[in-house]
């Protein structure tokens, strides 16, 4: 169905529903295979990393997973194969979010999308699995199907995120010359707990990719002899575990060389540890700043 394009402008919340919601309106839910949305970026915020726009994609899936359950699960772990980045959204624009899911079920969510800006895409994700939950851990059943009946009807107003503090990061003695290696501070209280989530706050996968990409970004600039160079992708992400509000994680990041098939010319393997167990894993690729991959 095509829902109202009509953009609501009450005031937006604070806290839940606000601090780490990346959907201001569902504009078309065709069954269970093909969602739309829209996001606009506040224009006051500083930072809005690439992961964030797969956050909203994600999103933007489990929106529909959870209505389609009746609000009984809903995806919070994640398995993404590829994740291709164009471009970076500035401040202020507006993310045209497009999912199409290719299977949906108490177990698992399997789909792929795509967000663009101005007509032009921006990051694509493609065989994206998300692993379903019970809904009671972690949010009030409720609430969130109140909130789907907001954003499907004439959204809520944009604006309401407020940007999230970049992690706390110290680096550590690598064991390898081309390695890094940094412990990231978890927040013990930060705002987006709020949402991520009510019942059970867990540090978000797509902050903790941004704390790798700053460690990965260094490893393959360095590697570069200081070229500028552009996050094109990111593949092989697993996310293992939970990370709770106050962990210390351990994040490692080493130059290894791209495959056979790789265009681009410099690849980070990356992992993030939890009292020595991994519980993250992804690859990052880059390219020279200005070229594309």
């Amino acid at each position: 169905m095509v829902l109202s394009a009509a953009r609501a402008t009450a005031p937006a919340p604070t806290g839940r529903f606000a601090a780490f919601s990346f959907v201001d309106q569902i504009t078309q839910i065709q069954g269970v295979t093909r969602v739309c949305g829209l996001y606009t970026i506040p224009a006051n915020i500083e930072h809005f990393p690439a992961s964030l726009v797969a956050e909203a994609l994600g999103q933007l899936a489990a929106w529909v997973a959870m209505s389609t359950l009746g609000f009984s699960h809903r995806p919070v772990a994640a398995l993404a194969g590829d994740t291709k980045i164009f471009s970076l959204p500035k401040p202020g624009d507006t993310l045209e979010l497009i999912v199409d899911i290719e299977s949906c079920d108490a177990e698992s969510i399997l789909y792929r999308g795509h967000a663009l800006v101005n007509g032009s895409t921006v990051l694509e994700l493609a065989d994206t699995v998300g692993s379903m939950l019970d809904i009671q851990e972690f949010d009030d059943p409720a609430a969130l199907a109140a909130d789907f009946a907001q954003l499907s009807a004439g959204g809520r107003a944009v604006g309401a995120f407020q940007g999230v503090p970049q992690p706390s990061l110290l680096d550590v003695p690598a064991s390898a010359p081309e390695q890094l290696q940094a412990q990231l501070m978890v927040p013990a209280k930060a705002d987006f707990f709020d949402d991520h989530f009510p019942r059970r706050p867990v540090f978000p996968a797509t902050l903790l990719l941004d704390a790798l990409l700053r460690l990965a970004s260094r490893v393959a600039v360095r590697a570069a002899g200081g070229t500028m160079l552009r996050l094109t992708r990111i593949t092989n992400v697993k996310v293992r575990a939970f990370t709770a509000p106050g962990a210390t994680l351990l994040l490692s990041a080493q130059l290894a060389a791209p495959g056979a098939d790789d265009l681009e010319p410099y690849m980070v393997k990356l992992t993030a540890q939890a009292e020595g167990k991994t519980i993250a894993s992804a690859k990052m690729y880059f390219a020279l700043a200005g070229e594309t991959a």
